[in-house]
C-alpha cells in the first residue's frame, strides 16, 4: 500500500513548476501578515487553489481558506497549513526578506502555505490516481493558538466534507531532508498566563512611603523559578518562562503596579493545573510579604493543547515517507516543548499525523559549531528566531511529503 502511494508521489512530484513556487515562496515571505490578518496571504492561496480546480471558500473563521476537491468514492482527506506570520523584525540577510516592518515569517509559515500549494496543484492534476475527496485548509492565526477553533466555530464540517483523517507538517532547524515522525504525544501543551502587583506610587526619593511592586515582581520572577524545580517531579516534564516584566514610566517614579508575563509548556493536565495553582499561591504570598495593598491579579490567558499523533495514522505516514525517501532520512526526536492548535481541527477525535520537515541549508548547517548532531541543532536559528530562514531546497521534497501522505489515505 505505502510502495504504491510513495510511486504514485514521485510520478506527480516529477515536474512540479519549482521556479513558479519559488516564486510564490519568496512573495508570501516578503510581504508576512500577523494573525488574523493574513488577508493577502489568503487571497494567493486561494486563487491558486481555484486555478486547480477547487471548490474554494474565503473568510472561514476569519481569514481561512478551504479548498474542496471531489474526486469520487473514497475517504476526505485534509491537508493543512498554517498562514500567520510573528512580530519579529527580520535580520536574515535575504534578497527576499521580509518588506513589513516588525513582522517576519520566523516560523517558516509561509513555507508550509507554498508546500499546501504546490500539494493542491499536484494532486488536482493527477486526480486520475486517487478517489475520494481533499479537503485543503489555509488556517489563519496558529502563533496565538486561536485560528483551528475559530474555523471550527465558523461552521468547517457544516459548510465542507467532515475529514476522516487530517495531516500537517511544519519546517523545523535540521538538516536539509529529515522527517521527524513520533506516533502519539508529539508537541506538548502551552498556557499564557499574566499576573498584575499591585503596588502603591510615589516619588523615587521617597521610597518608605511607597509599596514598590517592580522589587516585589522581581522577588516573584525569582521565586517562580522553584515551580518546575521544586514543585513538579522529575519524571514530568514541564518548562515555565517569564517573557516579559514591565513597571513604570520614569527613572524616579516609583509605579502603582508591574505586569509579569509567563507561558507554561506541560504534557499534562493535571502537571498544568498544579503549575497555576502553584503560580497563584506564589503570587499572593510574595505581595502580602511586600505589604501590597491589593492582592495580586493572576490570569490564566491563551492556551494549545497537546498534540497527540494517531500511531497508526503516524505509522503509515512515516512508512510512505521511508519509501519516498529512504529510510534513514526518517527519526523519531520523541515529544517536544512546542505547542500547536492544530489539534482542534481533530474536532470529536478524528485521526491525525503532524510531522518535521527538516529546513536549514547545507551551507548554514556546515558552518554551525559544534560536532556531533545535538550541538549544531543547538546553534543553527530555530523557529521564532530572527535569523530564521529555511532553504529553499526544501520546497519539493515538502510537497512531496504532504502529497505521497495524502496519497497513503486516499483511495487508489
Amino acid at each position: 500500500m505505502t510502495s504504491s502511494a510513495a510511486r504514485v508521489a514521485l510520478d506527480l512530484t516529477a515536474d512540479l513548476p519549482v521556479g513558479s513556487l519559488e516564486d510564490f515562496y519568496r512573495d508570501l515571505h516578503r510581504h508576512p501578515e500577523l494573525s488574523l490578518r493574513e488577508h493577502r496571504t489568503a487571497a494567493k492561496l486561494a486563487g491558486r487553489l481555484r486555478a486547480a480546480g477547487y471548490e474554494t471558500a474565503e473568510g472561514v473563521g476569519g481569514t481561512g481558506v478551504v479548498g474542496v476537491l471531489r474526486n469520487g468514492d473514497g475517504p476526505v482527506v485534509l491537508l493543512r497549513g498554517d498562514m500567520d506570520a510573528l512580530p519579529v523584525t527580520e535580520e536574515t540577510g535575504l534578497p527576499y526578506a521580509s518588506e513589513t516592518p516588525g513582522v517576519m515569517h520566523a516560523c517558516g509559515h509561509d513555507l508550509h502555505v507554498t508546500w499546501l500549494t504546490g500539494a493542491a496543484e499536484a494532486l488536482a492534476a493527477g486526480r486520475e490516481a486517487w478517489s475520494g475527496t481533499l479537503v485543503v485548509v489555509g488556517q489563519p492565526a496558529e502563533e496565538t493558538g486561536e485560528g483551528a477553533a475559530l474555523m471550527v466555530a465558523d461552521g468547517l464540517y457544516r459548510r465542507f466534507p467532515r475529514p476522516h483523517v487530517l495531516l500537517a507538517q511544519h519546517a523545523a532547524p535540521g538538516p536539509t531532508g529529515m522527517y521527524a515522525h513520533t506516533p502519539g504525544l508529539i508537541l506538548s501543551a502551552a498556557t499564557d498566563v499574566d499576573i498584575v502587583v499591585h503596588g502603591r506610587g510615589g516619588h523615587g526619593s521617597r521610597p518608605e512611603s511607597t509599596v514598590d511592586p517592580v522589587v516585589t515582581a522581581a522577588y516573584l520572577v525569582t521565586r517562580l523559578q522553584t515551580v518546575v524545580s521544586r514543585e513538579v517531579a522529575p519524571r514530568d516534564p514541564a518548562v515555565l518562562t517569564v517573557g516579559r516584566i514591565e513597571g513604570g514610566t520614569r527613572h524616579n517614579i516609583i509605579p502603582s503596579e508591574a505586569r509579569i508575563s509567563l507561558n507554561l509548556r506541560t504534557q499534562s493536565h493535571d502537571v498544568r493545573e498544579r503549575m497555576i495553582a502553584a503560580i497563584r499561591r506564589i503570587a499572593a504570598g510574595e505581595c502580602a510579604a511586600a505589604g501590597c495593598p491589593r492582592e495580586p491579579e493572576v490570569t490564566v490567558g491563551n492556551s494549545f493543547p497537546v498534540t497527540v499523533n494517531d500511531s497508526e495514522t503516524d505509522r503509515m505516514i512515516s512508512a510512505v515517507h521511508a519509501q519516498v525517501f529512504g529510510a534513514a532520512t526518517i527519526l523519531d526526536p520523541g515529544p517536544a516543548m512546542g505547542s500547536e492548535d492544530f489539534p482542534r481541527l481533530a474536532e470529536g477525535g478524528l485521526p491525525y499525523s503532524y510531522w518535521f520537515v527538516t529546513s536549514t541549508s547545507p551551507e548554514q548547517w556546515a558552518a554551525a559549531p559544534g560536532n556531533d548532531l545535538m550541538e549544531k541543532f543547538a546553534a543553527v536559528p530555530s523557529n521564532h528566531s530572527p535569523h530564521f530562514a529555511p532553504d529553499t531546497v526544501t520546497l519539493v521534497p515538502g510537497i512531496r511529503a504532504m502529497v505521497s501522505g495524502a496519497l497513503a489515505c486516499l483511495a487508489r
